[in-house]
C-alpha cells in the first residue's frame, strides 16, 4: 500500500534517526574491528526489516558509526566509499579475499557475539 502525502506516519526529512536506524546503528557500533557485518546480517540480527532497509539507514546516518564494517553479502565495501573503505580493512587487518578487494566473508564475518 502506498502511503499519501498526508499519511501521518511518513516523515520526508526526520529530524533523526527513529528506532528503527538506532538498532542498526547500534549494532554496527558493536562490531568489532577487523570483523564486518552484511547489511542482510544485521537485519537478520535484529529481528527486522531488510538489506535494503539497513543500507537507507546506513546511507542515511551511518557517518558516524564504523559504517566500513556493514559490506555486501559478497564483501563488497560500500557502495561509493571503497577506497576509504579498503583503507579502513588495512588499518584493522580485516581478512581480505585474494586480490584484496573485498572482504573474506567466511573469516570476517561478526555473528553479534565473541566466539572462542
Amino acid at each position: 500500500m502506498l502511503q499519501s502525502d498526508h499519511d501521518d506516519h511518513h516523515v520526508e526529512h526526520p529530524a533523526g534517526p527513529d528506532t528503527y536506524a538506532e538498532e542498526v546503528l547500534e549494532t554496527v557500533e558493536c562490531i568489532p574491528p577487523g570483523r564486518v557485518m552484511s547489511y542482510g546480517d544485521i537485519a537478520e540480527y535484529i529481528g527486522n526489516g531488510g538489506p535494503r532497509q539497513v543500507g537507507a539507514v546506513m546511507s542515511a546516518w551511518g557517518g558516524g558509526v564504523p559504517w566500513w564494517r556493514v559490506v555486501r553479502a559478497d564483501g563488497s565495501p560500500p557502495a561509493g566509499h571503497r577506497t576509504r573503505a579498503l583503507s579502513h580493512y588495512v588499518s584493522e587487518s580485516t581478512p581480505m579475499r585474494p586480490g584484496g578487494e573485498r572482504v573474506d566473508m567466511r573469516r570476517a564475518r561478526w555473528f553479534g557475539v565473541e566466539q572462542g
